[in-house]
């Protein structure tokens, strides 16, 4: 039932929010963002434990500022997301300002693959629906298997309807794909600052470990192709703001996973950049360093 009860809603929300005038989606969007805010619930609290370790020192009254301008920013996110569908090519177009992207251009013009590897921050489907109608570039990206199976159809249909192959994040051959799309000169887009799963990478990341992906530093090594973190964030105006960082570079020496740690500590570095700048942009509501995972249960 709570399957189908979240299923309807995310439906809902494509099917009405779309239709409503910007300024009211605008506006609901904040209303609901303060409303959860103000009760204080498990995610908000996780995302000031969050915030706690990227603004070291902060006290409760700051960190309260920064989680219901977190909320606010999250919903604008959804909110945009519910009515990116609708957008004209124009809206899309005009609707993304990103800084040094000719780390992205001239790396695709060069004839290799590129990989852009993003942390949960701003609208990546805005910035991928950026990518393929202002540049005219199609890309690869991979989503996680949703529950129940309707709402994970939900979201491939949405962002392939914004011109984006997706595939699914689990059945083992997503890799592959990803790396067959890089040889043939394509552009792969991957979110990757969180994995707790057995094959993640531990980085340091605002001064604790945690563990992010292995892929992007493992497809920059097996194909050739660029790896560009990139961070995005909100301004105040109705246009979201980006930044393309420099490559991340395979080290010249070294094992396969002594080089993917060191890759993969150069994504942490550049996403924590982007993040202590734009700390109520980076929409992490979840446990993320190991210090705050539950301790496994020992079988006895």
């Amino acid at each position: 039932m709570r399957e189908r009860v979240t299923d309807a809603l995310y439906g809902l929300g494509w099917g009405a929010v779309k239709k409503l005038p910007e300024p009211v989606a605008t506006g609901l969007g904040r209303r609901i963002a303060d409303t959860v805010w103000k009760r204080r619930g498990k995610s908000v609290l996780r995302l000031e434990s969050n915030l706690s370790r990227v603004v070291p020192g902060a006290g409760a009254d700051r960190l309260a500022e920064l989680s219901r301008a977190g909320m606010r920013s999250y919903m604008r996110y959804w909110m945009e997301s519910f009515r990116l569908p609708a957008w004209s090519a124009d809206r899309v177009r005009n609707g993304f300002d990103v800084d040094d992207v000719h780390h992205l251009t001239d790396g695709l013009a060069a004839g290799k693959g590129v990989i852009l590897a993003l942390p949960h921050m701003g609208n990546y489907d805005l910035a991928g629906a950026w990518v393929t109608t202002k540049l005219g570039v199609p890309f690869t990206t991979v989503a996680e298997r949703l529950k129940p199976e309707t709402l994970y159809d939900r979201f491939v249909a949405y962002r392939e309807g914004l011109g984006m192959e997706v595939l699914p994040h689990t059945g083992g051959s997503a890799f592959g794909t990803l790396a067959r799309r890089l040889r043939d000169g394509g552009l792969v887009c991957l979110v990757a600052d969180r994995d707790l799963s057995a094959s993640g990478v531990e980085v340091q990341f605002f001064g604790e470990a945690t563990r992010m992906p292995a892929g992007p530093a493992l497809l920059a090594q097996q194909t050739g192709a660029l790896l560009l973190p990139v961070t995005l964030w909100y301004d105040g105006s109705p246009v979201m703001r980006g930044r393309v960082h420099p490559p991340v570079d395979v080290p010249a020496s070294g094992t396969r996973p002594e080089k993917t740690s060191v890759m993969a500590q150069a994504l942490a570095d550049a996403f924590a950049t982007g993040i202590a700048e734009h700390p109520e942009d980076w929409h992490m509501l979840q446990r993320l360093w190991l210090a705050d995972l539950e301790p496994r249960q020992e079988p006895s």
